[in-house]
């Protein structure tokens, strides 16, 4: 940014447009906080599951004899110290009296993780339904009583079936996340000034990893990640919700909204006014008519028609492969489960350490923000694939070798955190916003639709499934996803065009430099100008 952009940016930093930040990415803080809030306690989540499904756990015993020949107790049903050097339990291990198999409480707790993903997955095709129907600030206002009610199930758990409460309180919570998830960009790109909108724009991802943060945190067990006060840690999020609700109160509507689909061209300059000072409106009011009639020009495409023309098929194929190596990379495996792989891993004080994966999952969201400017997509997205995949080999080699050598415990920590880190570097922030550089007007709003829906699912997916298969792989759980890593690495070095500072026409070129096929060569070559036609 030069010295008169600078001046620009600051002359246009007024507190109004401060507040409506602040205030709509206080949705990407209660996504963070969901996200998190799970992991901390889930020992005493699953063992109240345990006390109200009638499934009360015997002691399970494991020696170790690679130490100190010392008896280890685990109070956990299912699990095994991965570091024990025979993992055997004792024969009166097992359930005294039990209703309910230790598998049902493994799916009531791996429901209670994912059923918040189902929400967002759901709801992720209404947004720009209910952001055009009511208003960026009037939908916003609406879908906060979404994430009221969810957090009001989960704060009152322990006055009913809690597995229940919970897995519904996760569930509606994750449609406010899904909505807020598409309208919370939405309303931020519309009210920041053109110098500000790339700076402003990345808080939504500081906003998530600071939830996250925060989340760990009070999971402490001497704040409230303990038996008495977890449902009170799950359903803290609802004062974000409650704080972001009357806030809002205060924010003006989007300008580009009222003028572009609204056509309330007076209204418009009264919301630029309060969110830009005294500066004369006119400018930015004739850059809207620009955009109006380059919207009104192009056709709009449906889900259908993404799916069924030949003209969209490579860009469509990279959107969705960008968004299921993020969520099937394993980042949030680490995010939904690290206290336990810590644990696992040999670490004395497992929570401590999930706390200094947030630590550095926040810090390194703030240089990826530089590195994104600075470096180009491609080569960052494939830089964090290769970094991850590493790291997930030598946290499996961390894991297996633990009972023979106690210093793989530290192995096993660093991995997981430089893991996070390449996360951050590319694949953590770029599927977000490259799906946007890949599709002109037309086609763009149904690409992020299904690119939203399509992260939600493969979340979900994870969140589910990751625990049966870390209880069937052991401590080479993170071996599949190193080989889903080395395929998303693959794909995105044959396929994933560099987009930063191209336009749309030579993003599209780049595609069929990439396409083999002698006949597909020019599949591609009138997105822009097909739709118009």
């Amino acid at each position: 940014m030069d010295g008169k952009s600078k001046m620009q940016a600051e002359k246009h930093l007024t507190g109004t447009l401060v507040l409506s930040v602040f205030t709509a990415v206080l949705g990407f803080f209660q996504y963070g906080y969901s996200l998190g809030v799970i992991n901390a306690p889930q020992k005493v989540i699953e063992a109240h599951y345990g006390r109200m499904l009638g499934a009360i756990p015997m002691v399970r015993h494991a020696t170790n004899t690679s130490r100190d020949n010392a008896t280890i107790t685990v109070t956990i049903p299912g699990t095994e110290a991965w570091g024990s050097s025979e993992g055997t339990l004792a024969p009166s291990a097992g359930f005294e009296d039990p209703t309910v198999s230790p598998h049902i409480l493994t799916m009531y707790w791996s429901l209670s993780v994912s059923m918040f993903a189902v929400g967002g997955m759901v709801s992720s095709f209404t947004v720009g339904w209910i952001g055009d129907r009511l208003g960026r600030v009037k939908a916003m206002l609406v879908v906060n009583v979404l994430s009221i009610a969810g957090n009001l199930l989960m704060g009152l758990a322990k006055m009913g079936p809690s597995h229940i409460l919970i897995i519904a309180g996760r569930a509606i919570t994750g449609l406010y996340c899904g909505l807020s998830s598409g309208l919370v960009p939405m309303y931020v790109s519309e009210v920041s000034p053109t110098a500000l909108r790339g700076a402003l724009g990345t808080l939504h991802q500081l906003a998530i990893v600071t939830g996250i943060l925060i989340s760990q945190v009070l999971g402490l067990d001497f704040l409230l990640g303990n038996d008495e006060l977890w449902p009170l840690l799950l359903g803290l999020s609802g004062v974000a919700a409650l704080l972001q609700f009357f806030l809002l109160l205060l924010c003006p509507e989007s300008p580009r909204y009222l003028y572009i689909k609204l056509g309330k061209v007076e209204e418009a300059k009264k919301s630029l006014k309060r969110l830009r000072g005294n500066c004369d409106p006119m400018k930015e009011i004739a850059e809207m008519e620009k955009e109006k009639q380059e919207a009104a020009s192009e056709k709009r495409v449906s889900i259908g028609q993404l799916f069924s023309s030949s003209k969209y098929r490579q860009a469509v194929i990279v959107a969705l492969m960008v968004q299921i190596s993020q969520q099937f990379s394993g980042i949030n495996a680490i995010f939904y489960y690290s206290t336990n792989i810590f644990e696992r891993a040999g670490v004395g004080q497992p929570v401590y350490a999930t706390i200094g994966v947030g630590v550095v999952n926040t810090v390194f969201t703030v240089i990826s923000v530089f590195l994104v400017e600075k470096a180009g997509r491609r080569s960052l997205f494939l830089a964090g694939l290769m970094g991850m995949l590493i790291s997930a080999v030598a946290m499996t080699v961390g894991l297996v070798l633990l009972s023979q050598f106690a210093w793989m415990s530290y192995v096993s920590m660093v991995a997981i955190f430089l893991f996070v880190i390449f996360f951050e570097v590319g694949p953590g922030p770029i599927p977000w916003f490259i799906v946007a550089e890949l599709f002109s007007q037309g086609p763009r709003p149904a690409a992020i639709a299904v690119a939203g829906f399509c992260n939600w699912a493969c979340n979900f997916i994870v969140g589910m499934c990751f625990q049966y298969i870390a209880d069937l792989c052991g401590p080479y759980v993170f071996v599949v996803f190193a080989v889903l890593l080395l395929v998303f690495f693959l794909f995105a070095y044959l396929k994933v065009p560099e987009t930063k500072g191209k336009s749309f026409e030579e993003i599209a070129a780049a595609f069929r430099r990439k396409k083999l096929p002698a006949k597909s060569m020019t599949e591609l070559e009138d997105l822009r100008g097909g739709e118009e036609a």
